[in-house]
């Protein structure tokens, strides 16, 4: 519930925002004498930039199942499978969450979670990963799931997704009218013509370039709390450090597009890493070489 007064406060926040410190600069009252109205300008912008990012967290527990062919762990068939529920439902005791759905899919080294509450997610684990790695190795990529679910990431950043896309999609729109309006120098017609059209494409290629680049970095630091997260739940950052170190060693899962931030593992370097969702593996140990240090003192 809390999450909800979260989300709806924010979507009430990013409307006002934009309306008052247009209003302060003075560009409300000149789009507005362009033919905007801007509230129902931001309105609209609200609308675009938070639906898209509230279907898919709403919808991204079933279409995890269905796009990796998870399979929910109902009865356990073995004895991997008893530890895998039992190892979850004793994290997420500890992590003060409600037992999420635990599942296997067939696969590559990688493991997820996701869903739209944290009484009621799921964390899934690969094949390959269950195959490429020791228990303890296992229970730290369990951990940093876990540590996602308690840390309510999957809301965040959708959050933080939705705020980026309705700030993309009301600049854009704004810049448009007023290019529109240059290129029309006086004309009668206040209609937005192709000025308008052409401005809008370009701006929200731009601006949405400069938005994913917000939104992984966001994505980043996520990972570096749920790192520390797992270390937290296990009581040492060892097993989390030589499960990173062992994923550095691995071929990676690929998951599905819309899921690439979902994973245990990824980040690369150069310019690359700027749209990255993960921080290499390299940062992300020594992030927690730093927690052990830290710890120490």
């Amino acid at each position: 519930m809390k999450r909800i007064v979260l989300f709806l406060a924010t979507n009430l926040a990013v409307v006002l925002v934009l309306t008052v410190v247009l209003n302060l600069l003075g560009v409300g009252r000149a789009v507005s004498a362009e033919g905007i109205n801007v509230g129902a300008l931001a309105v609209f912008s609200l609308v675009v930039g938070f639906t898209g990012s509230i279907i898919s967290l709403l919808m991204s527990k079933p279409m995890a199942k269905w796009s990796t062919g998870a399979r929910v762990i109902d009865q356990p068939a073995n004895s991997t499978e008893l530890w895998l529920v039992n190892t979850v439902r004793q994290l997420a005791e500890r992590a003060g969450i409600g037992m999420p759905e635990v599942a296997v899919y067939e696969g590559e080294p990688n493991a997820f979670a996701t869903g739209a509450f944290k009484n009621s997610a799921l964390v899934a684990v690969s094949t390959g990963l269950l195959q490429g790695m020791n228990r303890d190795e296992v229970e730290a990529v369990l951990g940093h799931e876990v540590a996602h679910i308690a840390n309510g990431d999957m809301v965040t950043l959708t959050l933080i997704q939705g705020v980026v896309n309705t700030f993309v999609v009301f600049l854009a729109r704004v810049v448009g009218f007023f290019v529109d309006k240059v290129l029309l120098r006086g004309n009668d017609d206040r209609g937005p013509g192709i000025g308008y059209m052409v401005t809008v494409f370009v701006c929200e290629i731009v601006f949405g370039l400069v938005a994913s680049i917000i939104v992984a970095w966001f994505s980043r630091q996520r990972e570096f709390r749920a790192d520390a997260g797992s270390a937290n739940l296990l009581g040492s950052a060892v097993p989390m450090q030589n499960a990173l170190a062992r994923l550095g060693g691995l071929h990676p899962g690929a998951l599905p597009s819309s899921m690439s931030a979902s994973g245990i593992s990824g980040g690369g370097g150069g310019w690359g890493a700027l749209f990255s969702t993960h921080p290499p593996m390299e940062e992300r140990i020594a992030a927690l070489q730093a927690l052990r240090q830290g710890g120490a003192r």
